[in-house]
């Protein structure tokens, strides 16, 4: 486009295209790198048109926004353990915060429940379009889109993940800065294979052992889980496409109940859910949904008053470790701990997905909630949300460390290795856990930086990836056959 636009502009200086110049490369550059850096505020232009789902995009905006909170409030109060005061329940032990109480607590330890809207939304948007393909009997072009949007997974998801962990590790040996995690190789050489060998057995989802965790940001684990999710949601797609309505319905919740309660698969209940709420939505527009649910249709709006709560109520599990037994000590959890499957490995997974698929209910029929998810800030969010998740953390483990350092939360490990920056403007800790000075002042300057990170993200690593595996289909593709 800015190609483009320079030949117009020159031709009608020059007066003809034979006259035109050689384009100035120097200048294109220039011009992208500054569009690049370029934060939003100051990019004018008119608001994006809504569509009927855009709400989704701003509720996927608004949990990754949760998902930094929750990291930020930890993180600097690792000493006086506020994760355990933060994430289990309110009352746990005699002890009680305001950060903890419920509906207040996931402004705090808000990212599990997040994680868990994550995988619904997924589940809903990658099923959208292979429904209406089913429902107009157009089953080759179903598969095409499934096969195509196979294809393009992997490389959509692992690129941005590729791309902004390799510029943090290498940040290190370039610039000789240090950071609490991972523990730094001794040189670039030795970082570089580090970081090729978890990476290769990262994005190789179906593997049976070694570190779960990716150290160069631990927060990506959920990729590999996206990933198997989206592999289960494009098989189920195909294997119930020429199924009958109900039966396909009923198919899918057999495979929530499967995924939760006969298997540890929790994060299967959650996109298979999101499929199907994606299905119900569809039936809606066309008259055409099962009789039961039709007839709740006048209680909608109460109903998604009554989920809404309880949503808000379930998305507050104690989180804090996978024993059940902390579940069933926390005061208000006691009964709903026997809900627990035995097959669950990890009893908050139960209860975070029953609240995101409450949520994601009740956000349609509540026109106050779903305007919140609407408005500009919300859409912002939600543009540059895969970004912001995976930038929180380098951000946090470069800038943050150091800015919560200099006003008074500190480890040992900053006493020897920035030791400049230690107490450098200590602020004040009083007041109620969480809103303490010492942690308000530096997100002054943090939330801004990590949001500006995150645009940067989207427009090096996350849009440009979408575009690489759509070329890369592309090139792959057979030639039609001959008429």
């Amino acid at each position: 486009m800015v190609q483009t636009n320079d030949r117009i502009m020159d031709e009608e200086m020059w007066g003809g295209e034979k006259h035109q110049p050689k384009p100035s490369y120097l200048r294109s550059a220039v011009k992208g790198f500054i569009d690049v850096i370029r934060p939003a505020i100051l990019v004018k232009g008119p608001r994006k048109q809504l569509m009927s789902t855009s709400y989704l995009d701003g509720l996927r905006g608004w949990a990754a926004f949760m998902v930094y909170w929750q990291h930020h409030q930890l993180w600097p109060r690792t000493l006086i353990f506020a994760d355990q005061n933060f994430e289990n329940g309110f009352g746990y032990m005699d002890r009680y915060f305001f950060g903890a109480f419920p509906g207040i607590r996931l402004f705090f330890s808000g990212g599990h429940f997040a994680v868990a809207i994550f995988f619904v939304i997924s589940g809903y948007v990658l099923s959208a379009k292979p429904i209406k393909l089913m429902y107009a009997g157009e089953h080759e072009k179903l598969g095409q889109n499934l096969s195509s949007a196979l294809f393009r997974r992997w490389i959509r998801l692992h690129i941005p993940v590729m791309g902004t962990t390799f510029v943090y590790m290498t940040s290190w040996h370039l610039f000789g800065i240090w950071t609490v995690t991972p523990v730094h190789e001794r040189t670039y050489r030795d970082e570089l294979w580090k970081w090729y060998c978890e990476m290769k057995n990262f994005t190789f989802v179906f593997r049976t052992g070694g570190e779960s965790w990716l150290t160069y940001n631990f927060h990506a684990w959920s990729i590999p889980v996206e990933f198997r999710g989206s592999i289960i949601v494009y098989t189920a797609l195909l294997a119930f496409s020429r199924c009958t309505r109900n039966a396909r319905l009923w198919c899918q919740v057999g495979l929530m109940f499967y995924f939760m309660y006969i298997v540890d698969g929790w994060f299967g209940t959650m996109f298979v859910s999101g499929m199907f709420l994606c299905e119900l939505d569809f039936l809606a527009t066309q008259n055409n949904l099962p009789n039961w649910i039709s007839n709740l249709s006048k209680y909608k709006v109460k109903g998604s008053y009554v989920l809404f709560c309880c949503a808000i109520y379930l998305g507050g599990c104690p989180s804090h470790g996978s024993d059940i037994q902390i579940i069933r000590d926390s005061p208000g959890w006691y009964w709903l701990s026997w809900f627990h499957p035995q097959a669950n490995m990890d009893p908050k997974w139960l209860f975070l997905w029953t609240g995101a698929f409450m949520m994601m209910i009740a956000i349609p029929n509540l026109k106050w909630l779903k305007g919140f998810f609407e408005t500009r800030f919300c859409q912002y969010l939600g543009h540059i949300s895969f970004a912001l998740y995976l930038t929180h953390g380098p951000v946090l483990w470069l800038l943050g460390d150091r800015l919560y350092t200099a006003t008074g939360w500190h480890r040992e490990a900053n006493l020897i290795h920035t030791p400049y920056w230690v107490d450098a403007f200590p602020l004040s800790k009083a007041g109620p856990l969480g809103f303490d000075m010492a942690f308000w002042v530096p997100q002054i300057f943090l939330l801004p930086f990590t949001l500006w990170m995150a645009e940067i993200v989207t427009k090096v690593f996350d849009e440009p990836s979408v575009k690489i595996a759509q070329w890369c289909y592309r090139k792959t593709l057979a030639p039609a056959p001959k008429m």
